[in-house]
C-alpha cells in the first residue's frame, strides 16, 4: 500500500556541479525537493521506489545498487541507489540519477531504494496498472516521482512558447497540490507529448498507485517555470 511520496522534477541541473555557476538559481527548488523528501523518511516504509521518465535503454526496473552518473552533462559526478554487493551494468538514466543524487544527501542514502524508469509515451492505462502493481506489493510503499512538466512556457524554453502550456501546468499543480489521483489520471497523454511535459506517465503511475489502500493528502511545495520549464514539487502523506 502507498503510504507516502515525494513528486520533485528531475533537470541535471538541480546538481550543483551540473549548473555550475547558475546553482544558486534553483536553491528554492533544492531546497523544496529535500523537504519533500522529508516526509517520506516519516512515513517509514519499507519499500522506497524512485520513478522517472526514460528513453528506451533506461526503461524497466532497476535495481539497488544501480549507478549512474552525469558525464554526458559535462562533469564526472557518479550516483547510486543504496548501496549492493556488485555493481549492475546497466546505467541509470538521467532522471533517476537525479533522484540518487537527491537521495544521497538525505539519510535514505543507505536504505533499500530501488528504480523503475518509465517510457514517457506509455499508456494511461498502463501506467495506472503499473502503479497498482507497486502499491501491492508490499504493506508501506513510498515514491520518489520524478518528472517535469511542459516545456513551452516561453520563447526561450526547450519546446518555445505555447499558450497551453500555462493552463496545463497549472492543472498539473492543482492535482498535485490535493493529491488528486483522477486529474492526474485524465492528463492528456498527447497534450502532455506536444508540450513536452516528461512527468506525465510517472504522475499518472503515481495516480495508479495511490488509488490502492486509504486516501493521501497532499501539499504543493514549487510551483515556478525557470527557463521555461514547468518544475513542481510536492508530499503526500
Amino acid at each position: 500500500m502507498l503510504v507516502a511520496a515525494a513528486l520533485c522534477p528531475c533537470p541535471p541541473l538541480l546538481v550543483p556541479e551540473v549548473a555550475s555557476g547558475a546553482a544558486a538559481e534553483l536553491d528554492g527548488l533544492r531546497a523544496a525537493c529535500f523537504d519533500a523528501l522529508g516526509v517520506l523518511a516519516a512515513a517509514r516504509p519499507d519499500r522506497l521506489v524512485v520513478i522517472g521518465p526514460a528513453e528506451q535503454a533506461g526503461r524497466g526496473p532497476h535495481p539497488q545498487g544501480a549507478t549512474g552518473s552525469f558525464r554526458d552533462f559535462g562533469v564526472a559526478t557518479e550516483v547510486s541507489l543504496g548501496a549492493a554487493e556488485r555493481t549492475p551494468e546497466r546505467p541509470l538514466p538521467p532522471s533517476l540519477a537525479v533522484g540518487a543524487w537527491l537521495l544521497s544527501r538525505t539519510d535514505w542514502a543507505d536504505a533499500p531504494v530501488e528504480g523503475l524508469g518509465v517510457g514517457e509515451p506509455l499508456s494511461p492505462g498502463r501506467c495506472l496498472s503499473v502503479g497498482r502493481e507497486i502499491a501491492a506489493s508490499s504493506a508501506r510503499v513510498a515514491l520518489l516521482v520524478m518528472g517535469d512538466g511542459s516545456a513551452c512556457r516561453t520563447v526561450k524554453a526547450p519546446g518555445y512558447l505555447d499558450e497551453r502550456a500555462e493552463p496545463f501546468d497549472a492543472e498539473v499543480a492543482r492535482a498535485l497540490g490535493a493529491a488528486d489521483t483522477d486529474a492526474l489520471a485524465a492528463l492528456d497523454e498527447e497534450l502532455a507529448a506536444e508540450l513536452k511535459a516528461s512527468g506525465r506517465a510517472c504522475w499518472q503511475v503515481l495516480a495508479g498507485a495511490a488509488q490502492e489502500g486509504a486516501p493521501l493528502g497532499g501539499e504543493l511545495l514549487y510551483d515556478q517555470a525557470p527557463y521555461g520549464v514547468g518544475y513542481f514539487v510536492a508530499a503526500w502523506s
